[in-house]
């Protein structure tokens, strides 16, 4: 890949991670790590998901994701139950309480990216949203 697409791609990524960051202060009162964010994201995209299955998504060790979604329990964020299909396994799902506070986050991120965006408007080059729709699903598919 050509690095006039790689390096500012790169530095959008990074920005992308600070303004979650300054959401996740704002929005959720700083009670929410970004590994517990993340976690927040993947189990909110399906109906429920396994433990396995959410530490296999975000990077992390199965204990370390265990002790994610149980500290995200106790905070009422998530609720877990047992697998019918696998007793062993544990199934995850946002809580009303955690998707209320996940769409909180979204919206207030929204808005920072509509106010640093909106003077910027004018000059965004066509074809940008579906550039940037093939670089999104290039990179779901990178797991």
């Amino acid at each position: 890949m050509p690095t006039e697409i790689v390096e500012p791609l790169e530095t959008l990524m990074f920005e992308a991670i600070g303004l979650t960051t300054i959401a996740l202060s704002v929005a959720a009162a700083g009670e929410l790590t970004l590994p517990q964010w993340r976690a927040l994201v993947v189990i909110g995209r399906a109906r429920a998901l396994r433990v396995g299955d959410i530490a296999a998504t975000i990077g992390m060790t199965l204990p370390s994701t265990s002790r994610l979604v149980r500290r995200l329990e106790r905070n009422g964020l998530v609720t877990t139950g047992r697998d019918e299909s696998d007793r062993r396994a544990t199934l995850v799902q946002l809580s009303l309480e955690g998707r209320v506070l996940r769409e909180k986050v979204v919206q207030c991120r929204r808005s920072m990216i509509d106010e640093a965006l909106a003077s910027r408007a004018s000059v965004l080059p066509r074809g940008l949203a579906a550039g940037l729709r093939v670089i999104a699903v290039a990179f779901q598919d990178y797991k």
